[in-house]
């Protein structure tokens, strides 16, 4: 049947406010905007149209599709990140609101030499950046756009993550990244000597296993399991990168690592106990919740 398109748009915000999704009428509009490639002013310019059967069939799958809890960025195929596009797909994480706090503190850093306008390094210091665990690339990427003076390199244990940060460095202009698939710091460990880098970020795994299933199900069941997994107590990729950092990091070089809301003390504690980092610090995200720990390697260039 032919339904005018704010009639249409009604009963998708309705199927998915019964489905319990939360943004139910933002999604609604913007599952139609997706289908017939319309920002929101058009959307509104054609809210009277009729549409035909084909039309509201199309509309309706992608409903169904939203209403079953698959994420609106995976239907879509993008999720904007620092004010950038970027393509993701079941195979990395959608990139959140709180890891740009710590891609602008990162930036500060990096172009500065401060951290919250405090003094923290020299930001002539940073030549060569590493983004670790970089699902779709949107850490790197964004610190390529931002950052043009720096060398960036984007790492995942993930081919099909690799694939996908690759498209985005190359769709957002950034043919000088590089992209390595590697368990943490593998690929970087050569026969004769180890990569260094100036600078290394990374959002790694870090849900506590047991805590995974009482996520929400957009989460649990569509999200990448691989990339949420911390072990058992959310801490097995912290205590890896804590131990093997230090030997790719050039002597004063910095660390950065977001956290979970309740993992400020132990992997501070971790980078403590290696005895090699000094200047350790924990920056708070825009709730006030403990977001980012970061942390210099001792010693002199």
């Amino acid at each position: 049947m032919s339904l005018p398109l704010k009639e249409l748009i009604k009963i998708g915000i309705r199927q998915l406010q019964d489905a319990g999704i939360g943004d139910y009428e933002r999604d609604a509009k913007e599952l139609y905007c997706f289908l017939d490639k319309l920002d929101s002013v058009g959307l509104m310019m054609h809210w009277q149209d009729v549409l035909q059967d084909n039309q509201c069939e199309a509309y309706f799958k992608l409903i169904e599709r939203r209403a079953a809890g698959e994420p609106l960025q995976y239907i879509t195929g993008t999720q904007e990140f620092m004010g950038f596009s970027f393509n993701v797909n079941p195979s990395v994480l959608i990139p959140r609101q709180d890891t740009e706090t710590m891609v602008e503190d990162a930036v500060e850093l990096l172009t500065k030499g401060t951290l919250r306008g405090e003094e923290y390094a020299k930001a002539s210091d940073f030549k060569e950046v590493l983004d670790l665990c970089c699902g779709s690339g949107a850490i790197g990427v964004s610190i390529a756009k931002l950052c043009g003076k720096v060398k960036v390199t984007c790492s995942d244990i993930s081919e099909e993550a690799v694939k996908t940060a690759k498209q985005n460095g190359l769709d957002n202009g950034c043919k000088s990244v590089k992209f390595e698939k590697s368990d943490l710091f593998d690929a970087f460990c050569g026969k004769l000597s180890k990569k260094k880098f100036d600078f290394i970020i990374s959002n790694p795994p870090y849900i506590e296993r047991e805590v995974i299933p009482t996520l929400q199900r957009e989460v649990k069941d569509h999200e990448p399991i691989m990339a949420l997994d911390g072990g058992m107590d959310g801490l097995d990729f912290y205590r890896r990168i804590a131990e093997d950092a230090p030997a790719h990091l050039h002597k004063n070089g910095v660390l950065m690592l977001e956290i979970g809301y309740n993992q400020n003390e132990a992997v501070t504690s971790l980078l403590e106990e290696t005895e090699k980092f000094c200047n350790i610090m924990c920056l708070k995200d825009l709730a006030g919740k403990d977001r980012i720990v970061i942390a210099k390697l001792k010693g002199k260039k």
